[in-house]
């Protein structure tokens, strides 16, 4: 049975802070209690935090971070703002395009194209979904990504026009072969100015003393066809815009988008190459967001934040139902335990870790990203997990540990406690009875030593994986 809770509780405002950004500590779920659950959720939704860490102190101390020559330093540089930013829901969505919209610095090189394409993904994935795909094909480090500044009039390339159909919007199953063809002749000419020259320092990692020269998008009408086209049915002497108007007013296109939300922010869905095959696991639900993308004119925002009011995100049956992405471990870990010092090594830390549990920041392997779900965990993605979270957590100089200190916990209580400081986090009872067995089976004083031991094996535990 469904239950949706008439007033706002610590329960309910702990699951919509996981979903809608990285967690919450004690302090701040406790704030939103006192509004409603839709004020709540409007609150962080529109809501944003410009500049939560200066670019100017990175550049001054952590000048690697300007250059962002290594996978380490971009992924660090995106690291320092996921983990201070006060509103993080803008983040979050640019983490969900990043991984719909795979682009990799492995191919490109430099990593200044890549935090520029999630400043993109900040500034346009909260609006229109037309205007966000017509963003992200004139975006360099996509066109880049997928070749494009190789499709020519006389020589068609089909990298882009046939990913844009297959991982961007529709999925395999609604187009065919006839319209990838279609798709990549309205996108010719679509490439990055001063080709020649970008080309050659896309393959140069020479360290330049004032960063990296952004790439811009360039239309070189002169090798653009603008001859008719057939593309899913209709005729025209189609552009690459009117090909993203065509493709939005998709139904399929709806329908996939909406698997990726509910993946996203609800519940795992089944790994995306089984969507042509396999129906989603809620198709109410799915539905829903559908019939929201549409009613909303496409707008991504006013979508999510339907979602996020409606008896499919407040049902409790969702709760915990999601493994969270490396990314997204880390993030909350860092977040709760107090966040980098400026500068620090501990970002860097933190960004290499989410790569070695399988998700390194801006550099996905391959276009298809990461499927998320089941593919997080492994043997050696578990141990890095546990690994990570205990070490920051449980760390007895982090302000996590003084907090709970600070409310003079006792052996009844200490438990507890620490579950509320760790944002309301709630155990499986089987996982609870055995921590409650070791605090009564053992004598200690509860100093920073000890509350950084039970730390450890809180988040060590099955449910800390989850969200």
């Amino acid at each position: 049975m469904t239950t949706v809770s008439p007033r706002t509780t610590e329960k309910e405002i702990s699951h919509l802070m996981r979903r809608i950004g990285f967690g919450g500590s004690k302090e701040e779920i406790d704030q939103l209690t006192n509004k409603s659950y839709d004020d709540a959720v409007d609150f962080l939704m529109d809501n944003s935090d410009e500049n939560p860490v200066p670019t100017d102190l990175l550049r001054r101390y952590q000048i690697d971070l300007s250059d962002v020559r290594s996978v380490n330093s971009s992924g660090a540089f995106w690291m320092y703002r996921l983990a201070h930013s006060k509103f993080p829901f803008d983040d979050k969505v640019a983490l969900f395009w990043h991984r719909v919209f795979a682009t990799g610095q492995n191919k490109l090189i430099q990593g200044k194209v890549m935090t520029t394409q999630i400043d993109m993904f900040k500034k346009h994935g909260l609006g229109s979904f037309e205007n966000l795909l017509i963003e992200l094909s004139k975006d360099p480090a996509m066109i880049m990504w997928l070749d494009n500044q190789d499709n020519h009039k006389d020589n068609i390339n089909e990298n882009y026009g046939r990913e844009i159909l297959e991982l961007f919007s529709m999925g395999v199953g609604n187009y065919s072969e006839e319209d990838i063809k279609e798709c990549s002749r309205a996108f010719t000419g679509w490439t990055v100015e001063n080709m020649p020259y970008m080309a050659i320092k896309m393959r140069n990692n020479t360290a330049r003393p004032f960063g990296y020269v952004a790439w811009q998008f360039k239309f070189d009408q002169n090798d653009h066809d603008f001859g008719e086209k057939e593309f899913l049915g209709e005729k025209g002497n189609f552009n690459g815009e009117d090909i993203v108007k065509i493709i939005c007013k998709q139904k399929a296109t709806a329908k996939y988008l909406a698997r990726h939300i509910y993946h996203f922010f609800v519940k795992d869905e089944l790994p995306v190459p089984q969507w042509p095959h396999e129906e989603p696991v809620d198709p109410d639900a799915v539905n829903f967001i559908m019939d929201s993308y549409f009613k909303n004119n496409y707008n991504i925002k006013e979508t999510l934040r339907d979602l996020f009011k409606s008896k499919y995100f407040r049902n409790e049956n969702i709760y915990y139902k999601r493994i969270k992405s490396p990314a997204e471990l880390v993030v909350n870990s860092v977040r709760l335990s107090g966040g980098f010092e400026i500068p620090s090594e501990e970002v860097y830390k933190a960004t290499i870790s989410s790569g070695l549990m399988g998700q390194p920041l801006l550099n996905p392997t391959s276009v298809e990203g990461w499927q998320g779900g089941e593919e997080w965990i492994n043997t050696g993605s578990v141990i890095e997990r546990i690994n990570f979270c205990s070490d920051v957590l449980g760390d007895s100089k982090k302000v996590l540990v003084r907090k709970i200190l600070k409310r003079n916990p006792q052996k009844e209580d200490l438990l507890r406690i620490s579950c509320e400081e760790l944002g309301y986090f709630e155990l499986h009872e089987s996982t609870e009875k055995e921590l409650i067995s070791y605090i009564n089976d053992n004598e200690f004083k509860i100093d920073e030593e000890y509350v950084g031991i039970l730390l450890k094996l809180i988040v060590s535990s099955r449910e800390f994986q989850m969200t």
